[in-house]
């Protein structure tokens, strides 16, 4: 198991993890709904699941089957 030799100052530390950062989410608009989405990610609006402006589930269908 390592074990360091010497104490890591604050600086040095917070040094190496200035790359670590929280990113906003991109939002898109499907144009045909109109519902804002992430990007890539399918959606659920009026109980059908839409992906790309197509419909890929449509629950009513899958409810009766």
């Amino acid at each position: 198991m390592a074990h360091p030799k010497r104490k890591i100052s604050k600086t040095r530390r917070d040094k190496r993890r200035t790359h670590y950062k929280a990113t906003v989410a991109q939002i898109a608009t499907c144009p045909i709904t109109g519902e804002a989405h992430l990007y890539h990610r399918a959606y659920w609006h009026e109980g059908k699941m839409y992906y790309r402006g197509q419909v890929v589930i449509d629950k009513s269908v899958v409810a009766l089957a």
